[in-house]
């Protein structure tokens, strides 16, 4: 470098601590030995912008404005930088320059678009209490960039003590017309408290839960969960890190507006005009991702929806004569609550305590005494919110008595009423039902609810598919023959076998109930997975069959009208009819055809019937 050149670089850098307020930018950069101080002064820094696209059409929305060191050193990337800045002491410095060496260049390349620029909330403090909005705003023009087309990029907001300040800096730097970005929320430091304040036109979910959301169902549950917010506060999200054309469906289809990373462009000097043609190709496709899902059936909130009675409670001081009273007025009370303040000590069950009450001169001897002799004193308590398998307990329980007893319910360990033998087995069941619907039980494959609704998006995008459903021939000889236990095992290796054969992201394997399974194929191969599917069971379902069995090629069992047959070897049938764009309107509408191509294969004998033509189904 030339003494003249130096000498530019030295006015330039003077010419950004003008520009920038002067207590930030401190003598340090002049003075500062360290290497990161000299390539400040050097001007060695540079700017690169990494594409924001929508996930909608694929459009450029914006840019994201990132720092470089020279190339061809170890202060090339960002991390370095940061780094060298927190040992020499130059973290307001660094930031500040940063910031000015981004907007000159996009300045000087006469970009009309909008620039995301990255400042910590505590030098955007700074800055707008030492130079003010007016000074600020000019500054912004001198580089030839537009307020309304910059968006600031707040990172490290969960080192300010003062949120009131920061959001009233905020309120000043919005109605110079910039807009505000939340980086990196949901890294462990970002503040939902910050967002209700602030309101930020846009959101940058962290890459933790966009990288691989096309294989975990909790990280997918977590960013719709951001959506709902977002939807609150009017806030667009934009999806950091997408990196695989598979996540990049998934967040598309999640309905995210924006999304940011290595798949869509890489930082690049220049701005870019285009996404790249990959992740192009993906926006563009019809066909829909298949959503992860969490593979265990939810059994939480059992009690939400049971029946509490509220009763009334006796003390260890109530005698027995005035609990048969308060059973006497209380015909329908199956059990009573023995309470002493806020703690419950035990229950007494009304049959066996009037049994004894009507004994011959029970009365004369016993009625003064306290009704705590006749009271369960380990009796169970169930908190309102409890799950499933804690109820389930109570019936599989060695004790009886919870049953006759019935349970009684706490509310934060106060008691809250009585609940009966009867609710608890309805309770249990409609919440085992309800959760089945949701995820099977057996196979932990979707229900009934993600199935329909994977449906809905497949005709809402006007995408074509194959809809198949699959059914065991002469499984109940089978179930009847062997037991439920093996019963279920041949129904865990349709779900295997089908799962080994379905492409995770294009297809669809939903576990309907009992033997039933749909599977919705966006593969082009369709075909012949359900010829290996179908062939594959065959061989393997004969280890669940007995020798003799296997020697005959079936079983001797009762049919459904009690008349003895044979039966040959269970076999698996499906059923597919080709969904093309507008045939169906509605989800039961496409379940319904495949349960008709079912039957139909069922009734051909054909291991796979298709289905040449759409049913015609008439109006319901």
């Amino acid at each position: 470098m030339s003494t003249h050149d130096a000498a530019g670089l030295e006015d330039l850098t003077e010419s950004i601590v003008i520009a920038i307020p002067k207590p930030l930018t401190s003598p340090l950069v002049r003075k500062g030995r360290g290497p990161l101080a000299r390539l400040m002064r050097s001007q060695a820094l540079s700017a690169v912008f990494q594409p924001i696209a929508s996930l909608t059409d694929g459009r450029i929305h914006s840019h994201e404005a990132l720092i470089r060191g020279p190339q061809s050193t170890s202060f090339y990337t960002p991390d370095a930088l940061l780094a060298a800045a927190a040992r020499e002491n130059l973290n307001f410095e660094f930031e500040n320059i940063c910031i000015a060496v981004q907007l000159d260049r996009w300045g000087a390349l006469g970009e009309s678009g909008r620039l995301f620029v990255n400042i910590s909330a505590g030098v955007l403090v700074q800055v707008l209490k030492q130079c003010g909005r007016e000074t600020l705003l000019e500054m912004i023009s001198g580089y030839g960039v537009l307020p309304r087309m910059l968006v600031l990029e707040i990172t490290e907001y969960e080192r300010v003590a003062d949120m009131e300040e920061l959001a009233q800096v905020v309120t000043e730097i919005r109605s110079a017309g910039i807009s505000l970005a939340l980086d990196d929320f949901g890294d462990g430091r970002s503040s939902l408290r910050l967002w209700s304040q602030l309101k930020p036109e846009y959101v940058k979910i962290d890459k933790y839960f966009t990288k691989n959301i096309s294989q975990h169902a909790d990280k997918l549950k977590t960013i719709q969960a951001l959506q709902q917010i977002a939807a609150v506060f009017d806030s667009s999200l934009v999806a950091e890190g997408i990196e695989t054309e598979d996540d990049l469906r998934v967040l598309r289809d999640l309905g995210i507006p924006y999304g940011q990373g290595f798949l869509l462009g890489r930082p690049n000097p220049l701005p870019r005009e285009h996404v790249e043609a990959k992740a192009l190709e993906v926006m563009r496709d019809r066909r829909v991702a298949v959503f992860p899902e969490l593979r265990r059936a939810s059994s939480t909130g059992a009690l939400s929806r049971l029946a509490v009675l509220d009763a009334p409670t006796v003390d260890s001081t109530t005698t027995n004569e005035e609990l048969a009273c308060v059973f006497l007025e209380q015909p329908k009370l199956h059990a009573i609550a023995v309470v002493e303040g806020n703690r419950v000590i035990g229950i007494i069950n009304r049959s066996l305590f009037m049994n004894e009450f009507s004994k011959l001169y029970y009365r004369e001897i016993w009625g003064k005494k306290s009704c705590l002799i006749h009271a369960n004193l380990a009796p169970r308590l169930i908190e309102r919110n409890h799950n499933v398998d804690d109820l389930v307990g109570i019936l599989t329980s060695d004790d009886q008595r919870y049953l006759s007893d019935g349970f009684i319910v706490t509310d934060n360990g106060r008691y809250a009423g009585l609940g009966t033998g009867e609710q608890l087995v309805r309770s249990v069941t409609e919440t085992r039902i309800e959760a089945a619907r949701h995820a099977n039980p057996l196979t932990f494959l979707p229900g009934n609810i993600p199935i329909s609704e994977h449906i809905e998006r497949l005709l809402n995008s006007g995408a074509n598919f194959v809809a198949c459903y699959a059914d065991l021939n002469n499984f109940k000889p089978f179930n009847d023959q062997y037991g439920y236990w093996r019963g279920d095992e041949m129904i865990r290796l349709v779900a295997r076998i089908a799962v080994a054969h379905c492409n995770p992201q294009r297809d669809f394997l939903g576990h309907v109930g009992g033997d039933d399974f749909i599977l919705l194929f966006q593969s082009d191969n369709w075909q012949t997975q359900c010829e290996q599917i179908i062939q594959e069971f065959a061989e393997q379902a004969l280890a669940l069959f007995d020798e003799p069995a296997r020697q005959a090629g079936g079983i001797h069992a009762d049919d459904r009208y009690g008349v003895p047959r044979f039966f040959p070897l269970t076999t698996l049938s499906i059923g597919a009819i080709q969904i093309q764009s507008n045939d169906y309107s509605t989800a039961e509408e496409v379940a319904s055809a495949a349960a008709r191509a079912k039957h139909d294969a069922k009734t051909a004998g054909e291991g796979l019937f298709i289905q040449s033509t759409p049913l015609c189904l008439e109006p319901s």
